[in-house]
């Protein structure tokens, strides 16, 4: 499938014009920006704690960011602060932040050499639990979460938000691009009440579309 084609068959699978839909990891807006075009009104929430993505997901979104509510923190499994490591590359790639995390990178230091990471920056981080409760959001559609091998923390902090749930979007790798990394049968054993329900996969790491059987 191409980037357009899993937009829209996700969008086809909430079967309502409002999803609640949580882009935790959003970058520069690129997926949001789906979205948008896709849904007729979604309820869209936007996780990014770079601020050279930041800067460029205001950038992209233009008249379109007032459509949705941007925070500039990472969803992770406390509230706080805590080490982000911003990704970036020399020539061509200068200003490559698509990589960057709070978890430390490992592998990818070797399968992507041409890819550095800059001295980490302290951002700030919020549970998934904490920052729904306070939004007042009992349940989601769905969660687009590309969080770059941080995958169990925002399970470990959004427990109770997760399992009410209906859809989750997100990147695996089984070869430990950053310290900790889950692999997919480890994610899923944390996510007991969710199964695959469509696999992507590339040449390293791989996406796949998860469903909350109990939702």
């Amino acid at each position: 499938m191409s980037s357009v084609e899993v937009h829209q068959h996700i969008v086809s699978l909430l079967l309502k014009p409002n999803p609640i839909i949580l882009d935790i990891g959003c970058n520069d807006g690129t997926d949001t920006q789906k979205f948008l075009e896709l849904c007729p009104q979604p309820e869209l929430y936007c996780f990014e704690p770079d601020p050279r993505a930041i800067a460029r997901f205001k950038k992209k979104l233009g008249p379109s960011l007032s459509r949705v509510k941007l925070f500039e923190i990472a969803i992770s499994d406390r509230n706080g602060t805590i080490d982000f490591h911003p990704s970036n590359a020399d020539g061509d790639a200068r200003d490559w932040d698509l990589s960057g995390s709070i978890r430390r990178p490992k592998n990818h230091l070797t399968e992507y050499e041409w890819v550095r990471f800059d001295h980490p920056v302290s951002v700030e981080t919020r549970r998934l639990d904490d920052w729904c409760s306070e939004a007042k959001l009992d349940e989601v559609d769905f969660i687009w979460m590309d969080v770059q091998g941080a995958e169990a923390d925002v399970i470990a902090g959004g427990a109770r938000t997760l399992s009410k749930t209906r859809f989750i979007y997100t990147e695996y790798s089984d070869r430990e691009l950053y310290e900790g990394q889950l692999t997919l049968q480890a994610i899923l054993n944390l996510l007991p009440s969710f199964e695959v329900a469509a696999h992507y996969p590339r040449a390293v790491e791989g996406d796949v579309l998860l469903k909350n059987k109990r939702a």
